[in-house]
């Protein structure tokens, strides 16, 4: 009987130090990415349009040998493309420089990076309608649409559907910086911003602070009153892929500081009950949302 109990110990004891036993795991090789090229393909061009059609069109392909993905940051914007390859449609009209920079990741997350730089003609004329409505051929002054149910609001990048996900309704941003502001349009394509009595405006949390201004009140991700004097810049009509797109120079922009391009996609100025209601929306600079508003003339 001794020797069986003896037996039992032993065996549960060999069972015990199997289970303890450590399993090797293999990783393979950790490579850094190397021979990292990037080929920007402006298209149209050719030996007589050296900077493309005039449609701001950019393919830009990378490669890199032991890469299993690509990162392309473009104006702090940053997009993933395990493929290597990223599409661009600038927008600002006339031939500007544009700086692209890839970061090809490697197993085990060992990157390499590389930069390019070029140029690229955009060339475009808007409607005359679109003009007439804009500036109405002299000057026109704008303002958020703060009556209204969905005037302000955010939805997923690209979307369609105006403030998809949120929709601010009618005066309920009374306590921010942004109804008394006004956006003026001239047809000298000079653009100005008055942000009101308050001297205050409206933005993102973090990302309002490109402004380089003294701070202001917080309420959740906003920023409710910022404070900020008038300015004047320039805007730019484009239509990339035929969407009729502002873009507006600098830190300039519209009711609510979001960062990004300052492009601002001209959703709809046609199909809606009031044909001087002007929908816009643009991407923020953390290319997390959608943001729109909703524009009526200010007189």
């Amino acid at each position: 009987m001794k020797n069986i109990k003896y037996f039992i110990s032993f065996l549960s004891l060999v069972l015990l130090l199997s289970s303890c036993e450590k399993e090797d795991y293999e990783f393979g090789d950790i490579v850094a990415p190397t021979n990292l090229t990037i080929t920007p393909e402006i298209v149209g061009k050719d030996a007589s349009n050296p900077y493309g059609d005039g449609s701001g069109v950019v393919n830009i392909t990378a490669k890199a040998d032991n890469a299993v993905s690509y990162k392309f940051i473009h104006n702090g914007t940053e997009e993933m493309r395990s493929s290597g390859f990223k599409n661009y449609n600038f927008a600002k009209t006339g031939t500007n420089k544009y700086i692209v920079t890839v970061v090809a990741t490697g197993k085990g997350g060992i990157s390499s990076s590389a930069t390019i730089e070029f140029e690229v003609l955009v060339v475009y004329v808007p409607p005359a309608e679109l003009v007439t409505m804009l500036n109405a051929n002299s000057s026109r002054t704008w303002r958020i649409k703060a009556e209204g149910n969905n005037h302000f609001g955010l939805g997923p990048v690209g979307g369609s559907v105006i403030t998809e996900w949120y929709g601010a309704p009618a005066n309920a941003k009374a306590n921010t910086g942004m109804y008394d502001d006004r956006f003026t349009f001239n047809s000298d394509l000079s653009f100005t911003h008055d942000t009101g009595a308050d001297g205050t405006v409206f933005g993102r949390k973090t990302l309002i602070e490109e402004l380089n201004g003294p701070g202001g009140t917080g309420e959740g991700d906003d920023i409710i009153q910022y404070p900020y004097a008038s300015n004047t810049g320039q805007y730019s009509f484009s239509a990339p892929n035929g969407v009729e797109t502002i873009t507006l120079s600098g830190l300039g922009f519209i009711g609510y500081y979001t960062g990004g391009s300052h492009q601002y996609r001209i959703f709809d100025r046609e199909k809606r009950n009031n044909p001087n209601e002007l929908v816009l929306s643009t991407v923020d600079g953390n290319n997390g949302f959608e943001w729109w508003f909703v524009l009526v003339p200010a007189e």
